[in-house]
C-alpha cells in the first residue's frame, strides 16, 4: 500500500467534496456528478469565475476540515485537534476574506508550490534509485520549470490555473458519474477508467519523457519573450542637484538610433511638473537636419502614442524614437529643414507617474522638451514650435496646444496636428468595456487603470474584478514592443466572455469623472488640425466625428479631414495621403498662413 505523504494529507483536507460523497447513494452520485460536469465546463471557459469559484471551494473545504477536528475532539484526541481544528477554521476564512481583496498571490504561490513539490521528488532519489524514483525525479524537473515559468508570467499562471480547475471539475464529476452507474449496477468495480495507477510503466515513462519536453520547450519560450524587455541606463537617473524650474535641460548625449536619412540626433534629460504641479523628470530624443540650413531650425514637437505605461518602455530606449516606422511624414524634415524634439512624457525612461491619458502631464512633458532643447548650446532653433501627435500622442498635443499660454507662454506653438487621436477618453472606455472581447481592449483598459490608479488619489485597483487584478498588473508591467504582450492579449481574449474586467460602469463614479476631466476641450489659439481614419480600428470613427461636432458647436475652428479606408496605423504608412497634406499643413502654419475652417 502506498505511503500517505503529507502533500496527499493536505489535498485531502482542501477537497471536502471526496470526502462528502465517499458513502453516498448512487442517485446522489450521479446527479452531483452531472451538475459538477456542467459546472467544470461552464468554469473552463469563463477563467475569472473559475478562480473565485477555486477560492470559494478551497476556503469552504478548510472550514469543513476545521469543523470535522473540532467534532473529532470529543473522542478523546485533545488539545491538539482543537488547534487544528481552529487553524484550518481560520484559515479558511482567511482565504474567502482574501477572495474578496485579490488573487494575485495566487499565481506565485501555485510556483512556490511546484517548485517546492519538484524539489521533493529530486530529494527522493536520496533513498535509492528505484525506478520509480528516477520517474518522480523525471516529473519534478519539469515541476521545478513549469514552477519557473509561473514566477515569470502569473497572468498566463492564473489562466492556466482556471482552464485547470474547470476541466479537472469536469473529470471528477464524470467520475462521480461514473461510480454513481457501476454502484447501481451492482459493480464492485468503481473507480474510473483512467486511472494512471494501473497503466504500464512503459506508458509512464513516455508521460514523463512527453512532460520534460514540454517543460524544457516552455522554459525556452518564456526566456526568449523576456529577451524582448526594454533595459533602463544610467542616463535617466535624477543628478545630485535639480533646478525647481520645469524646462531646465540637465544632460545631453548622442543618439545611436535609427533615424531618417539626413538627420542627427541627442537624447536629453530635462525637468517638467506631473499633473498636479509636482516637479519631475522626463527624457526625449530631438533630431535635427545634419547639413547646416543657413537659418534657424524650426521644431516639431512629437508626441508618442501608446507603448505602454512602465518606465522601461520609453521611446528614448530603443533605437525608433524618431523614425520612419509609425511616424508621418518622416523624410519631410531634413526636407525642409525641421528639427523635431519627441518626448518620452514624465515616468518613462526617468523616474515618476505616467500620465497615460492624463492631460496636463502629457502637455506639460511635450511642452517642456520644447523649452529644454532651446538650451542645447549646439543647436540655432527658431522660435516657431509645431505640435504633432498621434494617438494616446493626439491627445497629448490636443492637451499640449491648449496648455501652452498658460503654462508655457515662452513656447511659441504655431499649431497642433492630432492624428487618430485619443480625444474622448470617457467615450473610448464606454466603447471598450461595450466590446470587451475586441483585440487589445484588456490591455487599454489595464493600461488606463493602472495609470489613473497610481495619479488620482480616488481611484484604486480595488475598481478591478479580484480575480483579474493580476492581469491589469501585469499588463501595466509591460511594454507593446515586448514579445510578452501578446501573453496579455490572449489573456484578455480569454476572460473577456467572462465578468468584465472593471465592477462598475466606466462611466461612473470617479473612474468616470476623471476620464471626462481629461476631455481636452480647448481654446487653442494657434490652428488645429484633426485627422483620422474610416477604418480605425482603435480609436472609432463615430467618436472622432462626434469630438470634433463638439468642438465646433463650442465654436473651436478647426481642419478636420477623414481618411478613406484608412486604420490606426494605416493612416501613418508611407502611402497614406496624411503625409503631404500634414506637411504641406505644417509649411503653411511656420509660414504664418491662415487655416481653413472646416465647421459648419
Amino acid at each position: 500500500m502506498p505511503t500517505r505523504t503529507p502533500y496527499r494529507r493536505l489535498s485531502r483536507r482542501i477537497r471536502a467534496l471526496p470526502g462528502l460523497l465517499a458513502r453516498a447513494p448512487w442517485w446522489v452520485l450521479v446527479v452531483v456528478g452531472a451538475v459538477t460536469t456542467a459546472l467544470g465546463v461552464v468554469l473552463a471557459v469563463r477563467p475569472l469565475s473559475s478562480l473565485t469559484v477555486l477560492g470559494v471551494y478551497t476556503g469552504v473545504s478548510c472550514i469543513l476540515a476545521g469543523l470535522g477536528d473540532l467534532i473529532a475532539r470529543r473522542d478523546g484526541s485533545g488539545r491538539l485537534a482543537l488547534v487544528a481544528g481552529i487553524g484550518w477554521v481560520l484559515a479558511g476564512v482567511a482565504v474567502l476574506a482574501w477572495l474578496g481583496r485579490s488573487l494575485e498571490l495566487l499565481g506565485p504561490s501555485v510556483a512556490a508550490l511546484l517548485i517546492a513539490s519538484g524539489a521533493v521528488r529530486l530529494l527522493d532519489l536520496r533513498r535509492g534509485m528505484t525506478a520509480d524514483r528516477v520517474l518522480g525525479a523525471a516529473f519534478g524537473l519539469s515541476e521545478i520549470a513549469f514552477g519557473v515559468v509561473a514566477f515569470a508570467w502569473p497572468d498566463a499562471t492564473l489562466l492556466v490555473v482556471a482552464l485547470l480547475f474547470g476541466v479537472r471539475t469536469a473529470g471528477f464529476g464524470l467520475s462521480l458519474v461514473w461510480r454513481g452507474i457501476a454502484a447501481r449496477r451492482g459493480s464492485s468495480d468503481t473507480t474510473t477508467p483512467t486511472a494512471l495507477h494501473g497503466r504500464p510503466r512503459a506508458v509512464r515513462w513516455a508521460a514523463a519523457g512527453v512532460v520534460l519536453l514540454v517543460a524544457g520547450a516552455t522554459l525556452v519560450v518564456s526566456e526568449q519573450f523576456r529577451r524582448g524587455i526594454p533595459v533602463l541606463d544610467g542616463f535617466y537617473d535624477a543628478p545630485d542637484v535639480v533646478p525647481d524650474d520645469p524646462g531646465q535641460l540637465l544632460r545631453a548625449e548622442r543618439y545611436e538610433g535609427d533615424l531618417p536619412e539626413g538627420l542627427t540626433a541627442q537624447r536629453i534629460l530635462y525637468t517638467t511638473t506631473a499633473d498636479d504641479g509636482v516637479p519631475g523628470l522626463a527624457s526625449a530624443v530631438i533630431a535635427v537636419p545634419a547639413e547646416p540650413t543657413g537659418r534657424p531650425t524650426p521644431l516639431i514637437a512629437w508626441a508618442h502614442g501608446t507603448v505602454g505605461v512602465a518606465r522601461a518602455c520609453a521611446p528614448s530606449l530603443g533605437r525608433d524614437a524618431i523614425s520612419t516606422e509609425g511616424m508621418p511624414a518622416m523624410d519631410a524634415l531634413a526636407r525642409n529643414g525641421w528639427g523635431m524634439v519627441a518626448t518620452d512624457y514624465i515616468g518613462q525612461g526617468t523616474e515618476g507617474t505616467f500620465p497615460y491619458l492624463v492631460g496636463q502631464g502629457e502637455g506639460r512633458s511635450v511642452l517642456d522638451a520644447v523649452r529644454a532643447a532651446h538650451q542645447l548650446p549646439d543647436l540655432d532653433l527658431a522660435p516657431e514650435t509645431v505640435i504633432w501627435g498621434h494617438s494616446q500622442g493626439g491627445h497629448a498635443a490636443l492637451w499640449a496646444g491648449q496648455l501652452a499660454p498658460t503654462y508655457a507662454p515662452d513656447v511659441e506653438v504655431v499649431g497642433t496636428a492630432a492624428l487618430s487621436a485619443a480625444s474622448d477618453p470617457l467615450g473610448m472606455a464606454e466603447l471598450v468595456t461595450s466590446h470587451p472581447g475586441a483585440l487589445g481592449a484588456s490591455l487599454g483598459i489595464s493600461f488606463v487603470l493602472a495609470a489613473y490608479a497610481r495619479t488620482y488619489p480616488d481611484i484604486s485597483l480595488d475598481d478591478v474584478h479580484p480575480a483579474a487584478r493580476t492581469l491589469v498588473e501585469e499588463a501595466a508591467a509591460r511594454c507593446t514592443s515586448e514579445p510578452g504582450t501578446i501573453l496579455t492579449i490572449l489573456t484578455g481574449v480569454a476572460v473577456s466572455r467572462d465578468t468584465p474586467i472593471l465592477v462598475a460602469d466606466p462611466a461612473t463614479g470617479a473612474v468616470g469623472r476623471r476620464l471626462r476631466e481629461n476631455i481636452p476641450l480647448g481654446p487653442w489659439p494657434a490652428p488645429l488640425f484633426v485627422a483620422q481614419g474610416t477604418t480605425d480600428e482603435v480609436i472609432a470613427a463615430r467618436l472622432q466625428d462626434d469630438y470634433v461636432a463638439r468642438l465646433c458647436a463650442a465654436g473651436r475652428p478647426l481642419l478636420y479631414t477623414r481618411y478613406e479606408g484608412r486604420s490606426h496605423m494605416g493612416i501613418l504608412e508611407a502611402d497614406s495621403p496624411l503625409n503631404a497634406d500634414l506637411e504641406q499643413w505644417t509649411a503653411d502654419r511656420l509660414d504664418g498662413l491662415p487655416q481653413e475652417d472646416t465647421c459648419p
